[in-house]
């Protein structure tokens, strides 16, 4: 008999409009995103869902996700406590916290993060290192060309192993050669040509291959109820939907004052990050969190999954930040059985274990 976990009611939303199977009958939608629409839309979804479902109008909810999403889900839980202000309490969203991993949250920290994780993986020589920090200045929106050039060539040295898990296999069924180093190519593009070939790691480095094969399959579509009308019939379902990638418009360089404000509104909120991701590494997550000043509740410890420490830990006050042990930007996916403790641990408000077992 199998044992079945059964922690919370999951919804998954595809977001922004145009990823997976989503879609919008109106094309210039697909011109006009950004991560204050995409805040929109999502509300707009769960307003209409909870009228929907009403037998869930009053259950807890909580918000996550991953990477981008670092910048998706704070803006979406601002919106809704600052909507639910206005609203009689009947028709409030049940708002208690949210959590992401791996999060993108503020450009210079998640920068100089990566240029450091880098660095101390052993990925770049200390001349390169010292080459970046003398010519780049990541507080500014816009990169020099210098900058764009060094940072090229920073990526150009992950070519040969998965950025995402540097200590996992990669796939070599996908194009070698993640970017450009060309002096003008824009900033953005230097930047956003990082998830064009994305390797998961996992026991088989080409998963992601596999994935997009069974997501296109006819009969996977129709289990799903998607592709009901055909929409998607002339372009194939893709890990990573280039064309929205391409038109995204970005337009927040820090989420971190939104973080303070849901701090002082009694959200729970936890950060956690795989700890051998060279994309948005812990060290850019740990200078984000340490930047809010937030008092320190507990200090920096071990957790424990089967007599072994899983990761570390540090509580403030208002925010937990979590790393789980050998995790790389896909967190779920390298680590299952980890990931179910912090995503069980936060959801009941508990500290993650501090004594083997």
């Amino acid at each position: 008999m199998g044992l079945f976990w059964s922690e919370a009611n999951l919804l998954f939303l595809e977001s922004p409009v145009g990823v997976g199977f989503s879609y919008t009958n109106t094309s210039s939608d697909l011109d006009k995103l950004d991560d204050h629409v995409v805040a929109e839309d999502t509300y707009t979804f769960l307003v209409n869902w909870f009228k929907r479902f009403p037998q869930y109008k009053n259950h807890e909810l909580y918000i996550s996700g991953e990477s981008y999403a670092g910048h998706y889900v704070p803006q979406i839980a601002e919106v809704v406590y600052e909507r639910n202000k206005h609203l009689e309490t009947n028709q409030h969203i049940n708002l208690k916290g949210f959590i992401v991993g791996n999060p993108e949250t503020n450009d210079y920290y998640d920068y100089k993060g990566q240029v450091e994780f880098a660095w101390s993986h052993s990925v770049i020589s200390d001349q390169l290192y010292e080459r970046v920090n003398n010519v780049c200045d990541f507080r500014l929106l816009s990169w020099t060309k210098e900058c764009r050039h060094v940072m090229a060539t920073v990526y150009a040295q992950y070519d040969k192993v998965d950025i995402y898990n540097v200590y996992a296999l990669k796939c070599n069924t996908q194009e070698s050669g993640l970017f450009s180093t060309s002096d003008s190519a824009p900033e953005m593009n230097t930047k956003k040509r990082l998830t064009r070939v994305r390797m998961y790691s996992g026991c088989d480095p080409c998963y992601s291959t596999y994935v997009e094969d069974y997501m296109n399959r006819i009969d996977v579509q129709k289990s799903l109820h998607a592709n009901i009308s055909g929409w998607i019939k002339d372009r194939r379902w893709s890990l990573c939907s280039y064309s929205i990638f391409d038109n995204y418009n970005h337009l927040v360089f820090s989420v971190l004052p939104i973080y303070s404000k849901l701090v002082k509104a009694g959200l729970r909120i936890w950060v956690y990050s795989g700890d051998v991701d060279g994309r948005v590494p812990f060290i850019g997550s740990r200078y984000c969190v340490e930047a809010l000043g937030l008092p320190v509740k507990s200090q920096w410890q071990p957790w424990y999954l089967n007599n072994q420490v899983a990761g570390r830990f540090v509580e403030y006050e208002g925010l937990t930040m979590a790393t789980v042990r050998g995790a790389g930007h896909a967190v779920p996916q390298d680590k299952p059985a980890e990931s179910l403790v912090v995503i069980s641990s936060f959801l009941s408000g508990r500290q993650l274990p501090t004594r083997s077992n």
